[in-house]
């Protein structure tokens, strides 16, 4: 996940349409995405969402009107979004961007799973984590 593979095809463009929420990645290979914010968010590769290790990811719920509010390049291989939830450590490498974009129906499949097993729906409130910001062993 750190950086490219060498079967990765660079992004010829990346548009940020705000009214339809969605980020528009145009690939070298010809294939174009439209990734919805509430995806990106939900699947954000930040250590707050995917947690330290399998199993310690963070459910994320109460995403569907996210938008985004900044995107920054980062160096010559991602690009790191800043939502209107103030989540904004997800570093979204082109090798991700292309999974969740090439991925996205099996990934908002097991999305809805995972809500349903906890008993959530995509416009649950995320807990107030205030106590813990990142989740971290008490």
């Amino acid at each position: 996940m750190a950086g490219l593979t060498a079967q990765t095809p660079q992004p010829t463009a990346i548009t940020v349409h705000e009214q339809s929420r969605v980020l528009e990645v145009a690939f070298a290979d010809g294939r174009s995405f439209r990734i919805p914010f509430e995806l990106m968010r939900v699947y954000s590769p930040s250590a707050e969402v995917k947690g330290h290790g399998p199993g310690q990811e963070t459910l994320q719920t109460g995403k569907r009107d996210v938008t985004l509010t900044a995107l920054e390049p980062v160096g010559n291989y991602a690009v790191q979004p800043t939502f209107s939830d103030g989540h904004q450590t997800g570093i979204f490498s082109w090798d991700y961007l292309y999974f969740l974009g090439s991925q996205e129906a099996e990934l908002w499949q097991q999305y809805e799973a995972r809500l349903q097993a906890a008993g959530a729906t995509r416009d649950t409130p995320m807990p107030d984590k205030t106590a813990s910001a990142c989740g971290h062993h008490h």
